[in-house]
């Protein structure tokens, strides 16, 4: 009777021990084949930087530490210089299954190498280019732009507001004309003027810019549409107004009435999410905007009025119930007629065939 007793506990402890081996040799075989995704990401600029790319960047870790996927990072890969490519294959040869290009000329600049790809899903910062594995993403911004513009238009004693712009493209177009739509909803009587600086990122040229619309035309309140703010820092130096993009400008003075900015976390863990789900190619346009609190005004300055405060929220209201900032009446700058009342411009012309100026838009001459 005994030894049937210890013949049990005996074989009770050989179990427990060969489960414990097994439940190890299974963990040991999750570790080692069981891999986190790889998602490639390319920017124009430094992932440290504090302007547009260092928000994508930020939000784009976020999202992927969030998610459990790995980020693989390639910067400083400039538009149309030759290196997208040779970045994409390397990010293909790591392994990535999806590829995030943050710049509007990616698209393309790649397009064959895209079609290359197709076990390859895309996304792209850009609207000008389809393809049956290529995504479009990107926020409307313009709604926030629209808001700034009411800013703008009632804090200006001049009637003369500057708009430092990057190039001629539909997402840049978008952001000058909701913004003087902006202006012009409050102040019908400002002129927006626009100096191009040519490029998303070329410092000298941009402060040059800036200089011309303060020194020479005269502007009291400016905005921007590039990487990083050395728009605003000439304005802090002149001692005007001004307002910004992607990031709040530290140690400012309140002359720096706000920002432009997007949460760019929410929008990459929506793609990714979408990617891991197997849905990549299921949205060929993925645009986010307020209703999903993906874009909004920073915090104001002291400076800005309660009026202008009240005038922001009732305009922020009008389009969280559903307004859209390029809906009415909307004359160009030739006196065309765009939009009738009760129209709303289509999504397909402001991603992709915006390519004219709202009445109040003119443009700094060199």
């Amino acid at each position: 009777m005994k030894l049937n007793r210890n013949k049990r506990i005996a074989l009770l402890i050989l179990f427990v021990i060969l489960l414990a081996v097994i439940i190890a040799v299974l963990l040991l075989v999750g570790k080692t084949y069981v891999k986190k995704e790889k998602i490639g990401f390319i920017i124009t600029g430094s992932s440290d930087e504090t302007g547009w790319n260092g928000m994508h960047y930020g939000g784009a870790l976020a999202a992927s530490k969030e998610l459990g996927v790995e980020l693989l990072v390639k910067e400083n890969i400039r538009e149309f210089q030759g290196k997208c490519e040779p970045a994409i294959e390397d990010l293909v040869k790591q392994g990535c299954k999806m590829i995030v290009l943050t710049s509007y000329g990616y698209a393309e600049e790649v397009k064959d190498t895209i079609e290359k790809y197709p076990e390859v899903s895309f996304y792209c910062n850009s609207f000008n280019y389809h393809a049956d594995n290529v995504t479009s993403y990107f926020s409307r911004m313009y709604q926030a732009r629209y808001l700034a513009g009411i800013v703008a238009g009632m804090q200006t004693k001049t009637n003369k507001i500057g708009y430092v712009a990057a190039m001629p493209n539909s997402e840049v177009n978008r952001g000058i004309n909701a913004f003087t739509l902006g202006v012009r909803r409050v102040n019908p009587e400002a002129i927006v003027t626009v100096a191009w600086s040519d490029a998303w990122d070329n410092e000298d040229e941009e402060r040059k810019q800036a200089d011309n619309l303060i020194e020479i035309t005269g502007v009291d309140v400016i905005t921007y549409h590039q990487n990083q703010a050395y728009v605003a820092e000439e304005a802090e130096k002149a001692g005007i107004y001004s307002i910004g993009y992607h990031q709040r400008l530290e140690n400012c003075s309140d002359k720096y009435l706000t920002t432009v900015v997007g949460d760019w976390k929410l929008t990459y863990e929506a793609i990714i999410r979408q990617y891991l789900r197997g849905n990549s190619d299921s949205i060929k346009i993925y645009w986010v905007g307020m209703e999903e609190n993906a874009v909004k005004l920073d915090d104001f300055s002291a400076l800005v009025s309660e009026d202008i405060k009240a005038e922001v929220t009732s305009a922020e209201n009008e389009l969280l119930a559903g307004k859209d900032v390029f809906s009415g009446v909307i004359y160009d700058n030739a006196g065309k007629l765009r939009c009738k009342e009760n129209q709303t411009i289509r999504d397909e012309i402001l991603l992709e065939q915006l390519d004219w100026y709202v009445e109040g838009v003119e443009f700094y001459d060199k």
